[in-house]
């Protein structure tokens, strides 16, 4: 009795555990976007700092190992600062641009040809 009572209860659960969640609304998608584009920022400023760093630390070795130097150090393209996160949100595109348009009604089929 018990481990029948049990298998329908995993069974219940199980099936609850397969339930499609509901479409995210305008709001949600906008946090999600927002999110997406602070982390891509954080993700530049990450890089600009190490960058810096990157910087900083082949400058010394370069001050430092002069007497070792047996070539000319590699030139690297300068950092680029991200600036501050600035968000501005996609404009709202219109309802009659986001609806999608009818489909158009298909073309008669040929009528048979007559034999006289």
């Amino acid at each position: 009795m018990n481990k029948t009572l049990i298998a329908w209860i995993l069974a219940a659960v199980s099936v609850t555990a397969f339930a499609k969640l509901p479409a995210p609304n305008d709001e949600a998608k906008a946090k999600a976007a927002e999110a997406a584009a602070k982390t891509a920022h954080a993700g530049k400023a990450d890089g600009y700092l190490l960058c810096k760093s990157q910087d900083k630390v082949a400058a010394h070795v370069q001050r430092t190992n002069k007497a070792k130097a047996t070539g000319k150090p590699v030139a690297t393209p300068p950092c680029a600062d991200p600036g501050k996160f600035v968000y501005t949100p996609p404009e709202a595109a219109p309802a009659a641009a986001a609806a999608p348009a009818p489909a158009a009604p298909a073309a008669p089929a040929a009528a048979p040809a007559k034999k006289s």
